[in-house]
Order: structure tokens, then sequence, then C-alpha cells
């Protein structure tokens, strides 16, 4: 079998004082952290469309990446090829696992048919490779936003036909998952959203896109699927108005359409802070609805204001992003993926290496860093006490819902003003920073 990836070895876990940037200073998959394996506790993936189908191309200028398995056509050899290339990577990364959109992996045909058939012939290698390897597919997910059939959207879409081709286009996604073992399936609305209400009946889009989730889960129940639902929220572009505009939306929708108990949530930090938030908040919203099934780990230059897809290698973003999976108990069957592609100037495919690298062990500094915060208790402490009056008293009948305005009144007419306590976010973050090294 051809080596794509001839110049480059197996990454080894080398530890902090290393200096060699193709080794792991932190990452190492058999320690174990607060009673679980590094790895279980990451569960890192490949973002198949960003890695292996990015070419550096942006709407400013064309592609600059070369890569010499891909010969830019849309045969299925390519396409095969291209296969073959994600599986040598994850071993050389020692990644467990990895995603795809379903025109990813295969070109599409002049028809549904022929779409599903050049899918099948990729699956089969796909299948064949993850036999051999052990590796296995986080999730997989449908591509209804590329082609131009779904502009103005897919189950939101103003025409039934459209809506119609995109649930023919998940009933394969899904079957294709299921086949290759998924452990997740996710749905991103890409172009499920508005771009003028002038044109647009948002309620009934709404029902739609509600009815269509709907009809997922009764697909999934029929076929037996064991895997996962998630929905990957995300504010704007390449709408002006995505529905899925961040967790609390998107979690209020699945409530209010009695879908809560058959999807969770897949987390991106670019489309968090495009949404106006921090990662670690719609995590932590999602965590608090127990909803947040996996993350989509990358990171978005704010300078810039879009979604920029980079590999994130800031600690203390990944130490809060931890914390927030620890205290949950984990991501599993959820984990986490890099939806993150190299810069347009990182051309060489070293680069593919070195990001995955970088990102992988900022986010085993961040697990490491967030067990000791756990561990050492002086901040959930610090916590604990500041809510401490809701533990006893007037306090815990508040909280336990057995009081009233009444009493409450008249509480404050026997105590008197209450006295303002600091909130001490400089000791916070000084104690977070002595973490941080």
């Amino acid at each position: 079998m051809a080596e794509y990836f001839p110049g480059l070895k197996k990454v080894e876990y080398e530890g902090p004082e290393s200096k060699n940037v193709f080794a792991f200073r932190y990452y190492n998959p058999e320690e174990e952290i607060m009673g679980k394996k590094m790895k279980d506790h990451l569960r890192f993936s490949v973002a198949y469309w960003h890695t292996f189908r990015g070419s550096g191309a942006d709407p400013f200028g064309a592609a600059t990446m070369d890569r010499p398995w891909d010969d830019g056509s849309d045969s299925i050899e390519n396409a095969q090829n291209r296969m073959r290339a994600n599986f040598e990577m994850l071993e050389k990364l020692n990644i467990d696992y990895y995603c795809f959109h379903d025109r990813d992996i295969a070109p599409q045909g002049a028809s549904l048919e022929e779409s599903n058939e050049n899918l099948d012939k990729v699956v089969a290698v796909a299948k064949e490779l993850q036999a051999q390897t052990g590796k296995k597919l986080l999730w997989g997910t449908a591509n209804l936003f590329s082609n131009p059939r779904f502009m103005n959207g897919a189950s939101t879409n103003p025409d039934a036909h459209v809506f119609a081709y995109a649930a023919a286009q998940v009933k394969k996604a899904l079957e294709v998952t299921q086949e290759l073992g998924g452990e997740n399936y996710v749905f991103w609305g890409g172009r499920e959203g508005y771009m003028t209400l002038l044109n647009t009946d948002m309620k009934r889009e709404l029902a739609h896109l509600a009815r269509f989730l709907q009809m997922a889960v009764d697909y999934k129940k029929k076929i037996a699927f064991g895997g996962t639902l998630l929905i990957e929220p995300k504010p704007k572009e390449p709408t002006t108005h995505q529905y899925d505009f961040d967790a609390a939306t998107v979690i209020s929708f699945l409530k209010s359409n009695n879908l809560d108990t058959e999807f969770k949530l897949n987390i991106e930090a670019n489309h968090a802070t495009l949404a106006g938030h921090s990662f670690e908040h719609d995590l932590q919203t999602a965590s608090d609805a127990g909803l947040l099934g996996s993350i989509d780990a990358n990171t978005g230059n704010l300078l810039l204001g879009w979604d920029t897809d980079q590999f994130n290698m800031d600690i203390r973003s990944a130490t809060a992003a931890m914390l927030v999976v620890l205290n949950q108990g984990g991501l599993a069957p959820g984990g986490l993926n890099f939806d993150a592609k190299l810069r347009r100037e990182s051309t060489d495919v070293e680069d593919m290496f070195l990001a995955h690298i970088g990102g992988m062990d900022a986010f085993a500094q961040g697990l490491r860093t967030a067990a000791q915060i756990i561990e050492d208790g002086v901040i959930p402490g610090m916590v604990k006490e500041r809510y401490s009056s809701y533990d006893s008293g007037i306090g815990a009948k508040i909280e336990s819902g057995t009081t009233e305005f009444t009493e409450l009144e008249t509480y404050i007419k026997e105590n008197g003003e209450p006295q303002g306590k600091s909130g001490k976010q400089e000791k916070y973050e000084i104690i977070l920073n002595q973490y941080l090294h």
C-alpha cells in the first residue's frame, strides 16, 4: 500500500521538557487523569472536510495547498485515496476518530442514486480500513448547504421538493453512519435561516425544521441506529440569521418541540464567539441543560469577525472547556473534533500534523490543569462559599420552593438591608493563573 506521509513518523509522547515539535509534550494517551485514560477523556477526531478537502482557497484567492495523493479529480479512485491518507494520518497521530460529511468523502453524481453509489464505494474502503486499524467514526453528517439546490435552505426551504431531497440525503447519511459504527450523527443547519424577513415565513420554516428533525428521529429508530443525534449551533454565516443561533436558542427550540430527549448539542468554539459568547459559556449552557454531547474544538480570530476555524492552542480556553467536560462526567459518546483548518499560508503537508499536535497538546494540558483545579478544590470551594446563603435558612427555602413573597418581605423587615459581598473576580483570576504554566 502507498505511503501518503512518507517523511513523517508516528508521533510519540516525550513529555513537557521536549523541544521536538513533532512530539507530544502533554498528550499521553494511556496516562490516567481522575480515574480515566487521557485518550478516553479527550476522544480526539480529525475533521475530514478541512483536513482532506481543504485547499487554502478563500473568497479572496485560489487554492494554495498541494497534496501529492490528491489529483484534484472527482474520480472514485481519488476519493478512495483520500480516505487511505486519512487513516494513515490517524495512525501516525494516534487519533482514534474521524468525522465527515457525505459529500466530503465521495463525489456527487448526476442523480441521487449515483451519489449514493459513489458514497457506498468509498464507505466500503473506510469500513475495511476501520477493521484493519481499529479507528472509528465519531460522527457522520450530510452536506445540506453547498449545492445550489440548498441556496434557500434545506428543511426550511420554501420549496417542498428541496425538503424532500434533503430528507433523502439524510436518510442515506444515517445509513452509512450506522454501517461504519458511527457513535453520533450531527445536524448543522448551514443555510437553515433567512437573509431577510421580507420574503420569509419564519414560523412556518421553524415548524418545517421541527418536522424534519422528528422524521430523522423516527428513521433512526426504524433502522435501530444506536448513536446520539447532535445539533450544532451557529449564529450567522452564510445566512443573516441562523435558526440554530446558539446553545440557548437550540435548547429552547428542542424543548418547545418535544425533541430535547432525542438530541444533544455539538458545541463549536468559533460559533459560540460569533454569537457573542465565550466558548465555555455555550458549553456550560448545554451542560447545565444535560444536553452537551460533543465539541468541535477550534477557535476564531476576534480581529476578523468571521468563522476562521483555527486550531485552538490557547491553554486558558482549553482549561475552561475541560472544566465543563470534567464536571459533567465526560463527553462520551461525543468527543473533541478538530473542526479546524490550516491557515492559507501553511502549505506544507507536515503542517497538517503540526496543527493537530498543537491542538492535542493544548487540550491535554487543559485537561491536566482542569483536573488539578477540581482536585485541589480551591476555586470550587470559593464558588461554594459564594452561594452558601442558599444552603440553609431562607436561602434553602427559596431553592426548595417552600417560601413566597409575603414571607420574604417579612424576612427583609426583620433583617434589614443586605450587605453586598465582593465577587473577588481578580482573586479567582490570580488563582487560575497559578495553574497555567
